[in-house]
């Protein structure tokens, strides 16, 4: 039996514990939405900073003082103000963290490693003709060390972790990807944290690729003007993202926005999904059949001429396509916009926007709220640059 003063001691025990714990994460919070607040401005100064959160001044100065030491962030050039001292805008110190980022295509590899604004560092890709495991083990190994060779011992040590970014159960495209389906089913009992963990000694964060890219819209992207936005992308097949009150929602299995998977009918009008309707892999089909090389549809900055009638029908598709889905996507979350951004040359990703939009506004659109449709700015660096920006915001990031 417990006397009671044992047990006024263990209980006082307890809150004080527990009350370490919630003060722990409270700051912990504040730390996050400090360097969110930070990298979204550019710079602030800890009077805007203290403005912004509500916290004290007091509170952001001891705050902003530890991320100093710790290099996290660094100060800018003094500005006279019109009274009292200087004021020394905070700025995110691009060499306080570092970050790698995997992406798992159905056409290629890429890794990418990024510094903490965000910007790439280094970056090496690796075409294939569908994705193996061994493949991809094999580049990764390649490639780590050599995207990190320009960082020094102590830069190499602040390397945070590893995101990858990839399909959502890619084993079962295995037809349309074109590749043997033993091959594919190989994705389906691999573990990514596991076996990358042992090869890179890195913490692994893993998401789906274009959940991956909308998130890198929404950090680093024109689209941050937008509280919410359905986020389309235009890969071998296509994938999205879904944004709401200014977050990314993704569902109870992260796969919030797989409008690939939408169907197009009912099941016994054999409607098909979305996937194969509004996929790149579609236009690759077409100029195979006619005897047209398609490596550069996988190269960044390559042209896309000589065959200007095979790719009009296939913009004229997908249009119709993301029309469909933008349609139901308003329905259902009343949105304020729609991000169509992918593996495509500028030109093509403007006319596809601009026919998306026309045939949307073409459609009963009674009952609906008005909506936008912009390009993303990201294009074929969104799902790498999405992918290695996971660690980072899991550590710092709000």
């Amino acid at each position: 039996m417990i006397c009671m003063a044992e047990q006024n001691k263990s209980d006082k025990s307890t809150s004080m514990g527990r009350e370490g714990r919630n003060q722990s994460g409270l700051r912990d919070y504040n730390v996050r939405k400090i360097l969110s607040l930070i990298r979204k401005n550019g710079s602030l100064p800890k009077a805007k900073i203290a403005k912004s959160t509500g916290l004290s001044a007091q509170a952001v100065t001891v705050i902003t003082n530890e991320l100093l030491e710790d290099a996290l962030i660094t100060k800018m050039v003094a500005k006279k103000g019109k009274v009292g001292k200087p004021i020394e805008p905070l700025t995110i110190n691009p060499d306080g963290a570092f970050s790698i980022g995997l992406k798992v295509d159905r056409r290629n590899f890429e890794l990418t490693l990024i510094d903490f604004s965000g910007h790439v560092r280094a970056s090496l890709s690796e075409n294939c003709a569908y994705p193996t495991v061994a493949a991809m083990l094999s580049f990764v190994k390649r490639a780590s060390s050599a995207i990190t060779m320009s960082l020094s011992d102590e830069l190499k040590s602040r390397v945070k972790g590893l995101g990858v970014a990839t399909p959502y159960q890619i084993w079962h495209w295995a037809e349309e990807a074109g590749a043997p389906q033993s091959v594919m089913l190989e994705w389906q009992d691999f573990d990514f944290e596991k076996k990358l963990t042992e090869q890179l000694n890195l913490p692994v964060y893993l998401s789906n690729d274009d959940s991956a890219a909308c998130s890198a819209e929404l950090c680093f992207g024109d689209a941050q003007q937008y509280r919410h936005f359905l986020y389309m992308h235009i890969g071998p097949f296509i994938g999205g993202g879904v944004v709401l009150d200014g977050r990314l929602f993704g569902g109870k299995s992260g796969n919030a926005g797989a409008i690939g998977s939408l169907p197009l009918g009912l099941k016994r009008t054999n409607g098909g999904q979305l996937i194969t309707q509004a996929s790149l892999y579609l236009l690759e089909n077409k100029l195979k059949q006619a005897g047209i090389s398609t490596e550069r549809l996988y190269y960044a900055n390559a042209s896309w001429q000589g065959f200007d009638d095979i790719l009009s029908d296939w913009i004229a598709q997908v249009s119709e396509a993301l029309a469909y889905a933008a349609l139901n996507a308003t329905a259902i979350l009343d949105l304020q916009a729609i991000i169509i951004d992918g593996q495509l040359p500028q030109p093509v990703k403007q006319t596809l926007v601009e026919q998306t939009q026309q045939i949307y506004q073409q459609a009963d659109t009674r009952g609906l709220t008005g909506i936008e449709f912009c390009a993303g700015t990201l294009g074929y660096q969104a799902q790498t640059i999405g992918s290695a920006n996971l660690p980072l915001l899991a550590r710092y990031y709000d």
